[in-house]
């Protein structure tokens, strides 16, 4: 318990374990400590996206932006002829950053959606990305009706997209086999997404989805399969990486 020393109206001194100084060194760690661990598994990243193709490869879904430098970001990287050999671990951290950056996830979600899919029958690798390609914002991207996942959560966002008949706003909807993804009955939603549609120019629609270009609607007909989705890979990989969680 903490007493005041003296008799006077004034506090002048407290009677404790540590001092005032040393609680507020400590405070200060703590507060570091969680402010770090918050960035790293609750954020999204908003840094630069050319940075992260130019190390992981092709992302589809963060950015279809190419960079005029070819290496590796980084003093490694830079230097002429240099190539760091990775290790294991080394190469299933990378295949698990492309996941993570490509959808838009924090690590926590990540790890959420391995969980359920390894709790599902079949092949976990697949069941992974059919979880991830059901998310409503990733059939907003494939769909066409924005140019990356980014843009697609934030239509998603602002309520642009119904489900359903239904507006829904949360980015990670999971989708369902026969759900309906439309637009909002506003005319600046349906403006909206017809530039992107124009502007996006998406040739074919995959074969699980079937998209009415005169209503603006698509129907989910099936899971995708892996041919269907467009980002360069080894799910397995990614499931050895969280083996020991």
């Amino acid at each position: 318990m903490v007493k005041a020393v003296g008799c006077d109206s004034t506090i002048r001194r407290f009677k404790s374990d540590h001092s005032p100084f040393f609680r507020f060194f400590l405070l200060s760690i703590y507060k570091k400590l969680f402010k770090n661990l918050e960035f790293i598994y609750m954020s999204r990243y908003r840094g630069p996206k050319l940075k992260i193709t130019r190390r992981l490869g092709s992302l589809p879904g963060l950015t279809t932006k190419k960079s005029n430098k070819i290496n590796r970001p980084g003093k490694e990287g830079s230097a002429a002829g240099a190539a760091k050999k990775l290790t294991e671990y080394g190469v299933r951290l990378e295949e698990k950053q492309k996941l993570k950056f490509n959808y838009g996830l924090t690590e926590n979600q990540l790890y959420r959606y391995v969980k359920e899919a390894r709790r599902r029958k079949g092949v976990t690798g697949l069941i992974l990305l059919q979880l991830l390609e059901m998310r409503l914002d990733t059939l907003c991207f494939t769909l066409g009706f924005a140019k990356s996942i980014t843009q697609a959560r934030q239509l998603v966002n602002h309520g642009h997209i119904i489900v359903n008949n239904k507006v829904v706003s949360i980015p990670s909807f999971q989708c369902r086999l026969n759900d309906i993804i439309g637009i909002k009955d506003k005319q600046t939603s349906k403006n909206l997404i017809e530039n992107n549609i124009k502007n996006n120019q998406i040739s074919t629609v995959p074969n699980h989805l079937k998209f009415d270009n005169s209503k603006l609607e698509a129907t989910v007909l099936d899971y995708c399969d892996r041919n269907d989705v467009g980002l360069q890979l080894d799910e397995l990989l990614v499931i050895e990486y969280y083996s020991r969680r």
